[in-house]
């Protein structure tokens, strides 16, 4: 393991006085409960330093542990948490009959060893080798169990007083709990945590993201969305195709386009019009907090409803992912949309609510085909009665039409590029690059798309299927909340220890439904913001979260200090894990920087040549051009070779020569410079294509 990029880098540990500054100020705030104070304040310094303990950084690779290195910021590191686990070590052992005997409560008997395994199935990724492995795994759970009786610790030290405060406190908020389920419409508490999560994931992809793409994926969603603003389904060709060499775009003779589904694009390009497609992902996750608080709404209590909107909105994986501009939070936000309308039409039998349930399944089959279908699969079920009141026959007709009117416009779509309605650009676009059947579902040695970095062996196989599914448990059990004792605690609280309703047995259903369907695909997604092929199992583990913590009020734990204690999680993932991930892996992620050209009349007409790699230097540049090969705009093309260079000359004859290299444009220069350029490009090239192969272009 190496250090990471950042190491040397003085701002890379900035986002570690936000968790600092938290801790101070719990101090200064908890006069009246100083111990419980004390803990807390604990708890944030643990925190963070448990975080500052991985090598993380804004490359594509999964966060591990710091475990080779003995340099000052490491012992300090340790130095931290080894006080913090004695500490917690003291006081656990001081209180160890009580500490027996809540945990038999909570999870009694051979439960409490069954959640001890699954905490350490999900507390760290397998890697190579096996030693350093292992020892990373029982790293990890010794540090989340510490995390743990440090919450527990804090929560036992409230006051009297101070716990009658926060109770009453929580119930003005979130309202007393209910034995049964409260529909009802939006209200305040929802619309402001809406606003807030839209507001701080728009924050972010201004102050981190700079309001541009940088994963691959997202920078031809963009281009894809820019060319359906204008009206148009394709490009024309490129007059030099290799130095107009994009991922994930196509040159399919007379067309070049990008093959991924239109749904996302086609929303985008909404933003686009507007002159602000870096806001579209931030207002559907306000629009997903407003979804799902409707939802939990009518399958629950408003207290749950609000408690599971808080965690929704709270959640890093949630932020980060409406940060971006990858697919995910119009996928989200519409299955939440298609939830809520069938559970609405089996309360009140309404069609319309059916209608827009089908409409938003159909929306989410044009964003992400297999999640559309498996969405479908799963509020068809449960609209015939499982988990629930069957629908109404009109209601039901309306839903399976508007599913199949809206879903069936991807076929149109597919005929306009492929000529075969049942051939996806998609699949088209792998067969022709990579080879015919590379990118399917299922087993068998031709699986994969040869990224050996990301990709653990040649194929796909069930055993490497369960070894991807751990990569996407360790984010799952990261991501979800960033909480250092697991995401996934009160989860595993609920599997373990409460009583299964009818609506948890079918949200866990639809979560195993997803994780299932993913086991059949050779890729599991990636590190690229969290395990977001799993997304939509990420409502479920909301739900479920809450579910547990209802679970522990049942078994005789007081309410107000369950409320705290999740209350005290949340604080601390939004004092460390958010500012941590936002300035350690999103400033600048994959190496793109914002690039703007100057505005310069020396530009008009001139050939603007990126020296670098396709990615990221051509990929953060290519969007600065207009794709317009005919007017006095800039034309912004990659210096690929000297082929290239060459072949660009031929075509823009009487253009200046200018080169944008490290950031910045330099020009007008001469042939010399541009051939010189041209060879370092070349060197970049090479080394770019060594990352296509192991998967972290």
């Amino acid at each position: 393991m190496v250090a990471g990029p950042r190491d040397s880098d003085p701002f890379a540990l900035a986002w570690a006085f936000v968790g600092i500054a938290a801790a101070l100020g719990v101090l200064a705030c908890s006069a009246r409960w100083r111990r419980a104070g004390a803990w807390l304040a604990l708890a944030l310094l643990g925190q963070t330093a448990s975080l500052a303990l991985y090598v993380a950084g804004p490359h594509v690779s999964y966060h591990h542990y710091r475990l080779e290195h003995s340099t000052w910021l490491t012992a300090t590191i340790a130095s931290v948490l080894a006080a913090q686990a004695l500490l917690v070590g003291v006081g656990l052992v001081r209180h160890a009959t009580e500490l027996r005997a809540a945990l038999q409560r909570a999870l009694p008997g051979w439960r409490l060893l069954a959640g001890g395994a699954l905490a350490l199935a999900a507390a760290a990724k397998i890697s190579r080798p096996a030693e350093r492995s292992a020892l990373e795994f029982a790293l990890a759970l010794a540090l989340q169990l510490v995390a743990l009786g440090n919450l527990a610790l804090a929560v036992r030290a409230l006051t009297p007083d101070a716990l009658r405060g926060f109770g009453s406190g929580f119930e003005r908020v979130l309202g007393p709990p209910s034995a049964s389920p409260e529909p009802g419409g939006l209200d305040a508490f929802a619309w402001c945590t809406a606003g807030a999560a839209c507001a701080l994931a728009a924050l972010l992809n201004v102050a981190v993201y700079e309001r541009v793409p940088h994963v691959p994926d997202e920078v031809v969603y963009l281009l894809h969305a820019r060319y359906f603003a204008a009206g148009r389904l394709w490009l024309d060709p490129p007059p030099v195709p290799a130095a107009f060499d994009l991922d994930l775009m196509l040159l399919d003779g007379d067309k070049w386009y990008c093959p991924v589904p239109p749904g996302w694009p086609a929303v985008l390009a909404l933003g686009v019009r507007a002159g602000v497609p870096w806001l579209v992902n931030p207002l559907l996750g306000g629009a997903s907090v407003l979804a799902a608080y409707a939802l939990f709404r009518e399958l629950g209590d408003r207290r749950g409803a609000r408690m599971g909107s808080v965690l929704l909105a709270a959640s890093p994986w949630f932020t980060f992912l409406n940060v971006s501009f990858m697919t995910h939070s119009l996928t989200l936000a519409c299955t939440l949309l298609a939830a809520l309308g069938v559970a609405r039409s089996r309360r009140t039998g309404s069609v319309g609510w059916a209608a827009l349930a089908g409409a938003a399944i159909g929306v989410v089959a044009l964003v992400r085909p297999l999640d559309g279908m498996l969405l479908a699969l799963a509020l068809g079920v449960w609209s015939l009665g499982w988990g629930g009141a069957r629908l109404r026959w009109a209601p039901l007709a309306a839903l399976v039409a508007c599913t199949a009117l809206v879903g069936g416009l991807t076929l149109l779509y597919n005929a306009a590029l492929t000529g075969d309605a049942r051939n996806f650009p998609i699949q088209h676009y792998v067969d022709l690059v990579y080879g015919p059947g590379k990118n399917g579902m299922g087993f068998g040695p031709e699986k994969g798309l040869g990224w050996s970095g990301l990709d653990p062996w040649p194929g796909h196989s069930p055993a490497e299927a369960l070894v991807t599914a751990q990569f996407n448990l360790f984010g799952l059990g990261a991501e979800t909340f960033g909480w250092g004792m697991g995401s996934l605690v009160f989860v595993w609280v609920w599997l373990l220890g409460a009583r299964w309703s009818r609506t948890d047995r079918a949200l866990a259903a639809f979560a195993l439904l997803i994780v299932g369907s993913s086991l059949f695909y050779w890729f599991n997604g990636g590190p690229d913001f969290g395990a977001r092929y799993w997304y939509l199992a990420f409502v479920p583990c909301v739900w479920l979260s809450v579910s547990g913590l209802r679970a522990l009020v049942e078994r005789g734990f007081d309410v107000a200090r369950v409320t705290s204690f999740a209350a005290c999680a949340v604080l601390l993932a939004s004092t460390t894990w958010i500012p941590w991930r936002a300035i350690d892996k999103y400033r600048g992620y994959r190496g793109v920087e914002r690039i703007e050209l100057e505005h310069s009349d020396q530009l008009r007409n001139a050939l603007v040549l990126v020296v670098g790699a396709r990615h990221p230097e051509y990929a953060a540049a290519a969007l600065l051009g207009e794709f317009d090969w005919t007017g006095e705009r800039p034309v912004v093309a990659w210096l690929r070779d000297l082929e290239t260079l060459n072949a660009l000359i031929e075509r823009f004859p009487g253009r200046t020569i200018w080169l944008l290299e490290a950031g910045r444009t330099h020009g007008p220069v001469d042939l010399e410079q541009a051939r010189l350029a041209a060879r370092r490009s070349r060197a970049a090239a090479a080394a770019d294509r060594a990352g296509d192969e192991d998967g972290t272009r």
